[in-house]
């Protein structure tokens, strides 16, 4: 088991920092539509502030990155996290959504299932991208 755990700390720290990022995201998200914010405007919001959280969770905690030009990674980061937030996101929280529209759900726990569906997807993106492009080790160089 420690071997295991050994083996997988990298995912299980980033599966960690995923879990807090995902947290400020919803409650950003709930939040603002909770005051009247249409959804995909308060989720770009929302991951908004998230995205610069997890930058500096990630470098520093995650992958442990102490090399590197910061400004080419965040650059990189910014890139591969746009493309999940902002643009993968809103597509399956729309066709969940849609898809959800008329199984008697409320608007809000039919908006919970999609934004956690486009947010477990977005992490999975994101891990192979930031492991591979952003914070890659020499190993994988």
């Amino acid at each position: 088991m420690e071997k295991l755990l050994k083996k997988h700390a990298e995912k299980l720290r980033f599966a960690v920092v995923g879990g807090a990022n995902t947290a400020l995201d919803f409650a950003l998200l709930f939040l603002l539509v909770g005051l009247g914010l249409d959804k995909i405007a308060a989720n770009f919001v929302s991951t908004a502030v998230a995205f610069v959280f997890s930058f500096f969770v990630n470098k520093s905690f995650t992958f442990k990155s102490t090399g590197g030009n910061a400004r080419k990674q965040f650059a990189l980061f910014l890139v591969i996290s746009v493309a999940a937030l902002w643009v993968v996101q809103p597509i399956i929280i729309l066709s969940i959504s849609a898809i959800l529209a008329s199984s008697g759900l409320s608007e809000l726990a039919v908006l919970f299932i999609a934004k956690l569906v486009a947010t477990l997807g977005s992490m999975i993106w994101n891990y192979i991208l930031y492991k591979k492009f952003v914070f890659k080790s020499q190993d994988n160089a």
